[in-house]
């Protein structure tokens, strides 16, 4: 699903209103912003989690600024405890990132994980058949390994050609050094020369929300709000580290990229009455993401799946749904707030502010000049690294919060996308500063402060994913 909606707080636009709920919702900010997450967003990445793209991530490393990080992950809503198959990568599936580094939409250079699935023994229906060591363990039963190959202009190169993806993590009684062993430094594969590096694997979810919003935006009322839906819960991550000249154009001042991910299966899928299956014919685009939440909450139903096969040069075709967005008129229809309008000719559409945010880039900040309109996500890797800590401009609302390092300038793991969301769709740029939030304002067990940043998987141990 799509990772969305906040805390909601605040003084209600209208005096006298009878949300009291809102005290205090409508306080100045600043400008720029974006959307959210998707997970289970479309109809048919719903019925195929392993081709479900939750979340992308972009950000110039904080240990290593001189190199840029891409986070894709996959898989929504795994419960630690999910097995016996627990969670794998889609055999034979292209898992795609993206970077279109001259503006015109389409990938100059393209990172591409394909796995492979390996059984020591088919005569055991465990996923582990005793404790796990390492990576080889032969009680490691079922393992992945991958293939990761750079396009660059049309040029390929394998660069990674047996990567192992660590494991599901089955428990404190399978794996009982589960981070040491097969997390972090284990999964973490090298190349270049060991200036870039390639993880594969499961983490647990970075992403932070309250999901309640789906229940008539937070109950109808308000009263849905502070809990982290996603606390507890997995995804398949992967993550890359390469250094900034790998992936900006050479010969250019342009230090913007565009980001998204996509996922490519066969076109036909066939299993036979022995329950094998084949893979036939060309291959064909089944997921796509960028700005997260878009194809949740800004595509209707009956385009969702379409935008999924799209490519970014024909995002024209989605434009009047980015133009007069539905959410803003559910939350009118709820809570009696304003319809933010860009153009005094056309009422209740024309949301340039949400054009530049999702189609064209920030201007001064990460837009690149004469570029395709097109969604996806953009990084200025130009713009000095912003830590917690570490930098006094540092804000979870990243733009909007003064912080021009932080979402939607790329998206750092901490950067709370909900309430930069909220805020944006319901008219912070359009001239209705407010406090829109979702009460989740961080994740609960954080990040890590070196490659690969997310934080390794919640065990199967646990007695509940939340």
């Amino acid at each position: 699903m799509s990772h969305f909606v906040r805390r909601f707080r605040g003084r209600a636009l209208v005096a006298g209103t009878a949300f009291a709920l809102m005290a205090g919702l409508f306080a100045g900010l600043g400008p720029q912003a974006s959307f959210a997450s998707s997970h289970r967003e479309a109809p048919l990445t719903s019925a195929d989690p392993q081709i479900d793209g939750t979340d992308l991530y972009a950000f110039r490393s904080p240990d290593r600024p001189g190199t840029v990080t891409l986070i894709s992950n996959w898989i929504p809503f795994e419960e630690p405890a999910g097995g016996p198959n627990f969670y794998s990568w889609a055999a034979g599936v292209r898992y795609d990132i993206n970077i279109d580094n001259n503006g015109d939409a389409v990938p100059d250079v393209i990172y591409r994980w394909v796995f492979q699935n390996h059984y020591r023994s088919n005569s055991t229906f465990l996923y582990n058949t005793g404790q796990v060591t390492s990576l080889n363990d032969p009680n490691l039963n079922f393992y992945q390994t991958y293939k990761l190959i750079e396009i660059d202009n049309g040029t390929k190169k394998v660069q990674i050609r047996n990567g192992i993806s660590a494991p599901s993590d089955v428990g404190v009684g399978s794996m009982p050094n589960y981070e040491r062993d097969l997390y972090e430094p284990a999964a973490n594969f090298s190349f270049e020369n060991g200036q870039a590096r390639s993880f594969a694997g499961q983490a647990d979810d970075p992403f932070f929300l309250d999901l309640r919003i789906f229940d008539l935006l937070y109950g109808g009322n308000l009263s849905e709000v502070g809990d982290d839906t996603l606390q507890g819960f997995n995804v398949n991550s992967l993550a890359l580290r390469v250094p900034i000249d790998d992936v900006q154009q050479a010969g250019s001042d342009n230090p913007v990229i565009g980001i998204w991910t996509t996922a490519e299966r066969r076109t036909a899928r066939v299993q036979d009455s022995q329950g094998s299956q084949s893979l036939h014919g060309p291959f064909v685009q089944v997921s796509r993401l960028g700005n997260p939440l878009v194809n949740e909450v800004v595509i209707p139903v009956g385009q969702k799946d379409k935008f999924n096969a799209s490519d970014p040069t024909n995002d024209g075709q989605f434009l009047p749904f980015v133009q007069d967005p539905e959410v803003p008129h559910v939350v009118n229809a709820l809570y009696g707030l304003p319809i933010p309008d860009t153009d005094p000719n056309t009422p209740g559409v024309q949301r340039s502010d949400l054009i530049s945010v999702f189609l064209t880039g920030l201007s001064g900040l990460n837009q690149i000049p004469n570029g395709v309109p097109s969604e996806m996500l953009r990084l200025n890797l130009s713009t000095p690294v912003c830590n917690p800590g570490s930098c006094s401009s540092y804000s979870r609302l990243g733009v909007i919060g003064g912080d021009n390092q932080g979402f939607p300038n790329g998206r750092r793991l901490g950067d709370d996308v909900v309430d930069i969301a909220l805020r944006v769709v319901e008219g912070q740029l359009a001239g209705h500063p407010n406090s829109l939030s979702d009460g989740v304002n961080t994740d609960s067990r954080g990040f890590e402060g070196t490659f690969p940043y997310v934080e390794e998987p919640v065990h199967g141990s646990e007695t509940s994913p939340h």
